[in-house]
C-alpha cells in the first residue's frame, strides 16, 4: 500500500470514529425513546387538534427562559430529569416537533401524548396519539435513523437505548370512570385485564422492533390526585381508597405481566418502575418531603384545573411552586418529578448494566 492509500485508510478510519462520538461520548446510553401520556409528553400535543395541551402559561413558568414547551407541570418532567442523570446534554426531542430532525433524532425521541393509554379508545376520546400509532411513529423514525447511520449503527442505537414507557392513569380516570360505556360492563380487574393484553402486544411489538432494554411506569397513588379527590371523593378531602385499589390491583398485574414478558422473550430487560409507594409516601407525608401542600394543585383553585383550565386568564398560580406536590390537579410540580427521578433512575439501573 502506497502512503497516499495508507493515509486515505487511516482518514476514513478516524472519520468513522468521529461520526459515532454524538452516539457514545458523555452518555451511559446512547439513545432514550419515551412513549405514554401526560406525564412524559414534552410536546407532540401541540401539533394536534386537541384541547388536551400545555402550551401557554402558566405551563412552563418554571422551565428554561420560563417558555411554555407542551410539558403539563411548571418545569421539568421526571424523564428530563433521568436524561440529565444518563449525560444527555439535551432532551428527547418531541417527534412530532420540528426539532426532531437530522442528529438530533440520534439521541432517541419522545412519541409520548397527553391523554393516551394502553386502550386505543382513551386517546380517541380526546384526538391525541393512542400507543398503537405511538409505535407506528417509531417504525417511521426507526426508518428516519438508517437513512442517517445505515443498517448495522441504527439497529446497535435501537437495541441499545433504553425505552420508558407512562400509561395506564388516563385509562382509569379519564375514560373508565367517566364513561358509563365502560364502568357498567366491566369490573375494573376486568378492565385492567383488557390493558394488560393491550400493554402484552405493545412490549411484544415494540421488541419486534429491537428494543432491550424497557423501563415501564407502575399506576401512581390516582386516587390520590387532586382532580381525583374532587370529582370521586364524595366531598371527602382524603385519597379515594377505591381508586388506589385499582391502582394496587394493576400494578400486581403489571409486574406478574412483566415477568412473563421477560421470561419468554430472549435477551429483554423489562423493569417496572415504582411510582405508586413513592408518591404515596409524598402525598400522605408531604412535610417529611418539604412539601407543604399536596391537596390542591398550585394553579387555580387547584382542585380541577388542567390543560385548559389552567391558564393566564382565569386561574392564578401559588408563589412558590416547589412547597406543592402538584403543579395542577393531576400533575406532579417539578419539585415532585425530581423526587420520583430518583427513585425511578434508582429501580432502572439494571437497564444500563
Amino acid at each position: 500500500m502506497d502512503i497516499l492509500s495508507s493515509f486515505l485508510a487511516s482518514f476514513f478510519v478516524l472519520y468513522s470514529l468521529v461520526i459515532s462520538l454524538p452516539l457514545t461520548y458523555g452518555q451511559l446510553v446512547p439513545a432514550m425513546f419515551i412513549f405514554g401520556d401526560s406525564v412524559v409528553d414534552v410536546g407532540n400535543n401541540n401539533q394536534l387538534a386537541t384541547i388536551i395541551k400545555a402550551n401557554f402559561p402558566p405551563y412552563g413558568r418554571d422551565f428554561f427562559n420560563h417558555r411554555p414547551t407542551g410539558r403539563f407541570t411548571n418545569g421539568k418532567l421526571a424523564t428530563d430529569f433521568v436524561a440529565e442523570a444518563l449525560s444527555f446534554t439535551s432532551y428527547q426531542p418531541a417527534y412530532l416537533s420540528r426539532q426532531a430532525r437530522g442528529r438530533n433524532l440520534l439521541i432517541g425521541a419522545n412519541f409520548a401524548s397527553a391523554s393516551s393509554g394502553y386502550l386505543d379508545a382513551t386517546a380517541n376520546l380526546y384526538h391525541t396519539v393512542p400507543l398503537s400509532r405511538q409505535l407506528n411513529n417509531y417504525k417511521e423514525y426507526q426508518g428516519r435513523v438508517v437513512g442517517i447511520l445505515g443498517a448495522a449503527n441504527a439497529t446497535s442505537l435501537f437495541s441499545s437505548g433504553i425505552y420508558l414507557i407512562s400509561a395506564g392513569s388516563s385509562d382509569f380516570v379519564q375514560n373508565y370512570y367517566v364513561n358509563p360505556l365502560l364502568h357498567n360492563t366491566y369490573t375494573p380487574e376486568q378492565f385492567t385485564n383488557i390493558l394488560m393484553q393491550n400493554y402484552e402486544k405493545f412490549i411484544e411489538d415494540l421488541y419486534g422492533l429491537g428494543a432491550r432494554r424497557i423501563g415501564v411506569t407502575a399506576l401512581p397513588p390516582i386516587g390520590c390526585l387532586p382532580a381525583a379527590i374532587t370529582l370521586f371523593g364524595s366531598g371527602n378531602d382524603e385519597c379515594v381508597t377505591r381508586l388506589n385499589h385499582d391502582a394496587v390491583s394493576f400494578n400486581t398485574k403489571l409486574n406478574s405481566t412483566s415477568q412473563r414478558l421477560q421470561n419468554r422473550l430472549s435477551d429483554l430487560k423489562l423493569v417496572v418502575l415504582d411510582i405508586y409507594q413513592p408518591l404515596y409516601d409524598i402525598v400522605t407525608n408531604p412535610t417529611q418531603h418539604g412539601f407543604s401542600e399536596a391537596r390542591r394543585g398550585c394553579c387555580g383553585t387547584g382542585l380541577v384545573e388542567t390543560s385548559i383550565l389552567c391558564n393566564p386568564f382565569s386561574s392564578p398560580t401559588c408563589t412558590n411552586a416547589s412547597e406543592y406536590v402538584f403543579w395542577d390537579s393531576f400533575h406532579p410540580s417539578e419539585a415532585a418529578n425530581q423526587i420520583l427521578s430518583d427513585g425511578l433512575i434508582n429501580a432502572g439501573l439494571g437497564l444500563i448494566s
